[in-house]
């Protein structure tokens, strides 16, 4: 293990697999905040052979990492419906 994965943390987290949506790829990413966890999300989709990325943070907190998880996939589905591609902008 390096010096810097030991001053930060460790090892980094599993790249998880993505839940797809229309085209769109959504990486759930909630992260320990006070009071529980907050609710994150990457999304990505390829646009013309590059790969676009957002990433989504919400004030929301949830009690446990898998709520936080839960919520962030349907606001990231709803991001994508209502906003589409503008998101990368």
């Amino acid at each position: 293990m390096s010096i810097l994965s030991k001053l930060f943390g460790g090892k980094p987290k599993p790249a998880a697999e993505p839940t797809l949506h229309n085209d769109y790829r959504i990486f759930p990413d909630p992260a320990q905040a006070q009071g529980g966890f907050q609710v994150q999300a990457r999304i990505e989709k390829d646009i013309d052979g590059e790969t676009k990325t957002h990433q989504m943070i919400r004030a929301d907190k949830c009690q446990s990492m898998e709520e936080a998880s839960e919520t962030a996939l349907l606001k990231a589905k709803m991001l994508i419906d209502q906003q589409g591609d503008s998101i990368f902008r």
